[in-house]
This record gives C-alpha cells, sequence and structure tokens, in this order.
C-alpha cells in the first residue's frame, strides 16, 4: 500500500479501509518472514508498513466512535 495521509484514509468507505488492512497485514507477514531469513533491506518497508496500519486502525476507531 502506498503510504497515504489520514485525511485521505478518512474519505475511503469502510470497504476499502478494510481491504487495505487485509493487504497490509500480508505485506507485513511477508517481509517478517524475510527478515527472519536474513533479508534485512525490509526493514524500512516494514517500519512504513506498521505505520500505515496505524493509521489504518486509527480512522476505523474514530468510525466507531463517531456512530455511539
Amino acid at each position: 500500500m502506498k503510504a497515504e495521509t489520514a485525511s485521505k484514509l478518512r474519505q475511503a468507505d469502510p470497504a476499502e479501509l478494510d481491504k487495505q488492512l487485509t493487504e497490509n497485514n500480508e505485506q507485513m507477514f511477508r517481509l517478517k518472514m524475510q527478515m527472519r531469513l536474513g533479508q534485512m533491506e525490509g526493514l524500512d518497508k516494514y517500519r512504513k508498513l506498521r505505520k500505515d496500519k496505524a493509521r489504518l486502525l486509527t480512522v476505523q476507531r474514530e468510525r466507531d466512535l463517531a456512530k455511539k
């Protein structure tokens, strides 16, 4: 997933956020496995994915709280 700002993510529909979160988790899993095999070149990418995941989860949580 390309790094996106939280404002762009807030405009996306919930299904798109779920799709991006799933893709992000898959990429993180693959990178984690590569790093365990000794390929450390994915470390920066892994950190960016972690931040993207945090943004996605933050936007989802904001929407959940807004519904209440």
